[in-house]
């Protein structure tokens, strides 16, 4: 198999994995691709984490074999070269992945892009907006597909963050997303679709999930965004536990975040256990991610969670330290059902969310982190479109 190595720098947006008990789900993310080196072939890729042995010598178990008892612990970025250590489960694909096969020399990817741009339906459309939009629908897809036959897991497709306000615009996007897909056989249940949790996008997400269409909602930073998506029956709904952190560093006057330092708790966790204690006290089907880990201590503070993402050097560094079989020390799964069951919510917290609920519910940090993120993911579509415009027809197709 050929091998491109993406090497990524992260901005606003997330890597995640999702893992059940029958199949192993790996999803990424990339905000934007920074520097790109070509090696043997294939993309650089989200990989499950699965080599948690000690090392012969060490006579114990690592921390990380550990801890990946209580939760999914899984890298957030991996060298798809590393492929013993890191076996791909599943990918996403987004725009800032095109523009890093853009950048590639020819590889599988580059040529389900250059197919994509020689398109005969999308060259038959009456107007630039259109063809532009059919091209890159058709490139984000036959990546997608190039990635199933890699991948035993779901591939994620990002969803346009310029639609984000708009719910029957995303939905539409989905819809046709998932129509190309089925044209070259990629079923929909290996399939994911990323929307930014805004109203819109969490009702778009109600919609489509009522027909059977999975979808995961990222930037989530409040309690009112979280409890809309679980709601709805998002299938994933992901936190980003240090941007919330180091938005408390420099600001005030959140409520939600003042109220969870006046308890003297890390906003960013108490967002995530206050999230996970809701879906599974109230019997929503939501799977919890956490993402933005910035240290081992956030990995224990979150145990039981469904997922973490966890960047390679604290995963390399719970690898590394080992917990002898008598070790006095023991981990504790913070999150369970006997949690949920035993957390007390307000009952301004159990209402049932509407459009004003929400907005009266997100805060000056969920406002502010929502719209940097969904800025990110607009200006690399942008950068998409534009250098679909300067390469349109490619040459080698």
């Amino acid at each position: 198999m050929s091998a491109t190595s993406f090497h990524t720098a992260s901005l606003t947006s997330s890597s995640i994995l999702l893992q059940d008990k029958r199949t192993r789900f790996a999803l990424r993310s990339v905000t934007p691709v920074s520097a790109i080196t070509s090696r043997r072939s294939c993309a650089r890729i989200r990989a499950s984490y699965t080599d948690y042995s000690a090392s012969a010598n060490t006579g114990g178990r690592t921390e990380l074999d550990a801890l990946s008892h209580y939760s999914e612990v899984v890298p957030d970025t991996v060298v798809f070269d590393d492929f013993e250590r890191f076996p791909p489960t599943a990918a996403t694909v987004s725009s800032s992945l095109l523009l890093g096969i853009c950048s590639l020399p020819d590889t599988t990817f580059k040529g389900a892009v250059d197919t994509a741009l020689a398109d005969k339906e999308c060259y038959g459309l009456g107007t630039p907006d259109a063809r532009m939009t059919c091209f890159v629908n058709k490139a984000l897809v036959n990546v997608g597909g190039e990635l199933s036959k890699l991948v035993p897991g779901r591939v994620s497709t990002e969803v346009d963050a310029r639609l984000a306000y708009d719910t029957h615009a995303i939905v539409g996007k989905v819809e046709r997303l998932l129509q190309l897909y089925n044209s070259i056989d990629v079923p929909a249940e290996r399939l994911l679709f990323k929307i930014p949790a805004t109203w819109q996008g969490i009702e778009a997400a109600r919609l489509l999930e009522s027909e059977g269409i999975q979808t995961h909602m990222t930037f989530v930073y409040s309690f009112c965004q979280a409890a809309a998506a679980a709601q709805a029956g998002a299938s994933v709904i992901q936190i980003f536990v240090g941007r919330l952190r180091d938005w408390a560093r420099n600001h005030s006057g959140d409520p939600e975040i003042d109220a969870a330092l006046k308890r003297g708790e890390d906003p960013g966790l108490a967002l995530v256990t206050k999230t996970y204690n809701y879906i599974h006290k109230y019997g929503h089907k939501s799977k919890l991610m956490v993402a933005s880990i910035r240290n081992k201590q956030d990995v224990f503070n979150v145990l039981g969670v469904d997922y973490i993402i966890t960047p390679l050097k604290i995963l390399q560094a719970l690898k590394e330290s080992v917990t002898p079989d008598d070790d006095k020390y023991t981990f504790v799964k913070r999150l369970s059902s006997q949690s949920a069951a035993a957390y007390n919510f307000t009952d301004e917290e159990l209402v049932k969310w509407d459009q004003l609920s929400f907005a009266s519910g997100m805060g000056p940090a969920a406002l502010e982190l929502l719209a940097s993120g969904m800025d990110g993911y607009s200006n690399q579509a942008k950068r998409v479109e534009e250098l679909f415009g300067k390469i349109w027809p490619p040459p080698n197709v």
